[in-house]
């Protein structure tokens, strides 16, 4: 299973330093994730996470403020995702075409990780907390696709077209993710290609 990590660009030492970084927040999150599946999110402490995933508190925190951060970590990694496909793109593609590539690739990631997904969808149901909280795309996450999206052209990322855009393209992977989760089509990516189209047309931007 690929690791939940993510490490930016750098130089060889800030590099390796963000590896094991990320090594560790990774093993941190699948240790919690699976705490969560087994007890339910409610029954499981910081210090718990802590001891499954050999690290000390004030480690924890300076991975997450808090636990409700561990479960949205997903987004986190799904917005890295994202905001990578879009600067590793072409120049000269369309901004839609360009969005659409992104989001597939975000797409494999959740198909490569579904066991996980379906068993944390399960523990936000079962937990009121997180019923009330559910973890999402966040209105600055999907800010930081709108100005990545204007930089490769230079342009205002308030402007209305830039903003639809992505709104759209998020909404459509948000419904493909919520389906594919509860009930897995034989071919997901092709199912998420097609909602994407549907959403946001590539030949339009």
């Amino acid at each position: 299973m690929r690791s939940w990590s993510h490490t930016e660009r750098g130089g060889p030492i800030e590099s390796l330093r963000e590896r094991k970084r990320e090594r560790s927040r990774a093993a941190t999150v699948e240790a919690a994730w699976r705490l969560f599946i087994e007890r339910g999110y409610d029954q499981v402490t910081v210090q718990d996470i802590c001891v499954a995933a050999d690290i000390a508190p004030r480690t924890f925190h300076r991975y997450f403020p808090s636990k409700d951060d561990v479960v949205a970590e997903p987004m986190r990694r799904m917005t890295a995702l994202a905001l990578e496909g879009i600067a590793a793109a072409p120049d000269g593609t369309p901004d839609a075409a360009t969005l659409h590539r992104a989001l597939l690739a975000v797409g494999s990631f959740v198909v490569e990780h579904r066991e996980l997904l379906t068993g944390l969808r399960t523990v936000v149901l079962q937990s009121s907390h997180l019923r009330a909280n559910p973890p999402s795309v966040r209105p600055d996450q999907e800010a930081r696709l709108v100005t990545q999206l204007a930089a490769r052209g230079d342009r205002d990322p308030a402007g209305w077209r830039l903003r639809l855009l992505v709104a759209c393209a998020v909404a459509g992977f948000r419904v493909w993710y919520e389906d594919y989760l509860h009930e897995a089509p034989p071919d997901p990516l092709a199912h998420l290609d097609a909602v994407l189209h549907t959403a946001v047309d590539p030949h339009t931007g």
